[in-house]
This record gives C-alpha cells, structure tokens and sequence, in this order.
C-alpha cells in the first residue's frame, strides 16, 4: 500500500477546511444519486432492495473513479452534457411512470438487473459533475479527492435507504424525485458548451428552463401513467 499521501499529510487549517468542503459537497451532490437510486429499486421486491442500493451505490463510485481521471477533458465535448440532460429527463418520466404505478394488481415487481441499467445510465451523465464539484472541493489535495470518492459509498446507501423508506410512508415524496432529476436534467442541458455557445442563456432563463423540466416530468409522467391504464 502507497502511503506518501498519508505521510505528506499537513494537518492544518486548510487540510481540515477543505475536509469538511469535501464532505459537505460530497452530501449535496450524492443526492442526485441516491434520488435515482431509490426511485429504480422502488420497483423491486422489499427483500432486493438493499442489494439493489449496495451495486448502484458502488457503480455510481466506480464510474466518478474513472472520470476524475480525465474529466477536465470530457466536460468540454460539444453535446455530452446536452445529450446527458435529455437521457436525465427521459429517466426521470420513466422512474416517476414506474413507481406511481406501482399500484396496478397486474404489475410486475421489477429486476436488479432492470434496477441496475437504469442507474447506470443515470449515474454516466450525472458523475461528471460530481467529479468536477469533488476536484475542486479538495483543493488539488490527492488524499481529500480519494476521501471523497471513498465517502461516496456509505453515503449513497444511507440516503437511499432513507429515501426509498419514506417513499413508502409518504408516496408525495416520488413527486419531489422527480421534479428533482427534471431539474438536472435541465441544467445540464443548459450548461453544455454548445447551448451556452448558441444561446448565451441569462441566469434568470437558466431557472426558468430548469422549472420548466421539473414541472414537465410530472405533467408528461402523470399523462404517461394516465395513458397506459387506459390501454390495460
């Protein structure tokens, strides 16, 4: 085991900042995450959830591993991002039409591995920005950066948990998840290279357009499941 960057360490002022940086940031971006993440093992049967939370939490780490080797570089291709935001919002209709379904006799209970697809996608277009919030957060420090990327795990799992066992409780919940993954998906439609390019979107149009997905998945969501009971 290399343990320079333990050895390097300086526990100062800026070393025990930026820990608490990395930590609190580390919180607010693996919500994104774990909204999703709860949202597709909601479909599973209570036994395989946990299991279900575990592989996505552990993909979601594994795929921000890889990018954080390279990311500088991929956040500056043209469309990435814009078709990243559209996928968001197509996974967000998608989740929100499958668990406000949930109560139809006739529906069946869902797959890991159906589970599992559906988080990896999400996590793919959204890790690049957690990577990057991650990265700047440790301040070029190596052992912060590890840290964060370790933490991610426990934290994704716990909020899980707690997301998917209020989701039961309180199923109002599910329309707040999905507003949630509309609104990222709609900033990062606006904040790819080219949109910013074209349209030089003002801050206020910024929001505008991220209400605008959050709304949207639910109205297209709730017409979705309208459309498919009619045609049970």
């Amino acid at each position: 085991m290399d343990l320079t960057l333990v050895q390097n360490l300086t526990l100062d002022f800026n070393f025990f900042s930026g820990f608490m940086m990395v930590l609190l940031v580390n919180i607010i971006l693996s919500g994104d995450n774990a909204v999703v993440i709860a949202m597709a093992v909601r479909s599973l049967p209570r036994q395989q959830r946990q299991k279900g939370i575990i592989i996505g939490a552990v993909g979601a780490v594994l795929l921000r591993i890889v990018f954080t080797l390279f990311v500088a570089r991929i956040l500056q291709i043209p469309f990435l991002k814009l078709g990243g935001g559209l996928i968001i919002l197509w996974l967000a209709v998608k989740l929100f039409t499958d668990v406000t379904s949930e109560e139809d006799p006739e529906r069946e209970a869902g797959t890991i591995w159906q589970a599992f697809k559906i988080i990896v996608i999400a996590d793919v277009t959204m890790s690049l920005d957690n990577v990057l919030g991650v990265a700047a957060a440790s301040r070029g420090n190596s052992f912060l950066l590890i840290f964060g990327l370790a933490t991610s795990i426990p934290i994704m799992v716990f909020a899980s948990n707690l997301l998917s066992m209020f989701m039961d409780k309180y199923p109002i919940i599910l329309y707040f998840g999905g507003a949630i993954l509309g609104k990222v998906g709609g900033e990062m439609i606006m904040s790819d290279t080219v949109t910013t390019g074209l349209l030089a979107p003002s801050e206020f149009f910024t929001y505008m357009v991220e209400a605008g997905a959050a709304v949207g998945v639910i109205v297209v969501g709730k017409l979705w499941v309208r459309l498919k009971r009619r045609h049970l």
